[in-house]
């Protein structure tokens, strides 16, 4: 049997540019690490058009990221790893530099940000705080991630970090004045979607 998702518009007044969305057909095109799916749907435009489509979507699970900031010597707490998928779409080294974030698993996405930073980082934090979710890549994948942040003091360093070597992680922490990383921001060193995010919301709310 179809699934069917009815999507309804805030405001009564205006149509959706698509109705009655129904799942025709599910295939898994690889489960070798996340899931990759060829899924077939039909949708109705305003019109009453019938339109049937099939899209490939990779589902890898929701996700949580979180930035670390210290209000006393104007830092971030960023990360360093290398990531496959830019060195071969043109980054040289394929190193980026990121927040810290993971994977939920089971968890929710507090218990999960907390655990990532301790384990990423070294760094073992009680109180974050929820800004925002978002989508980074809904034409594609399933991923939704939820965006923290947290104050952080040295005292609070616990482990030099760097990941799980059981999850083949070799991760290198850096602290980088916030200039800075607004600096990295322009000149492109710094590339990745969440971490621009982040350091951006930190300005705009003047937390740093």
């Amino acid at each position: 049997m179809g699934l069917f998702v009815l999507l309804r518009c805030k405001n009564s007044k205006a149509k959706t540019m698509i109705d009655r969305v129904k799942i025709l057909d599910t295939k898994i095109l690889s489960d070798n690490w996340y899931i990759l799916k060829k899924i077939t749907y039909e949708y109705y435009k305003k019109d009453g058009t019938r339109l049937e489509q099939s899209r490939e979507a990779y589902d890898r699970g929701n996700g949580a990221t979180i930035l670390l900031y210290n209000t006393e010597f104007n830092n971030v707490i960023l990360t360093r790893q290398f990531r496959l998928p830019t060195f071969i779409n043109g980054n040289a080294s394929g190193m980026m530099i990121e927040a810290c974030a993971g994977l939920l698993d089971e968890d929710n996405a507090e218990d999960c940000i907390r655990r990532e930073t301790e384990e990423e980082t070294g760094y073992k934090i009680s109180e974050v705080k929820k800004i925002y979710e978002a989508y980074m890549s809904p034409g594609s994948v399933t991923e939704i991630l939820h965006f923290f942040i947290a104050a952080y003091q040295k005292e609070m360093k616990v482990s030099e970090g760097g990941g799980l070597a059981s999850e083949e992680e070799n991760i290198e922490v850096l602290e980088v004045h916030m200039d800075d990383a607004l600096k990295m921001i322009s000149t492109g060193e710094i590339k990745d979607a969440k971490t621009i995010m982040l350091i951006q919301y930190l300005r705009l709310h003047k937390i740093l």
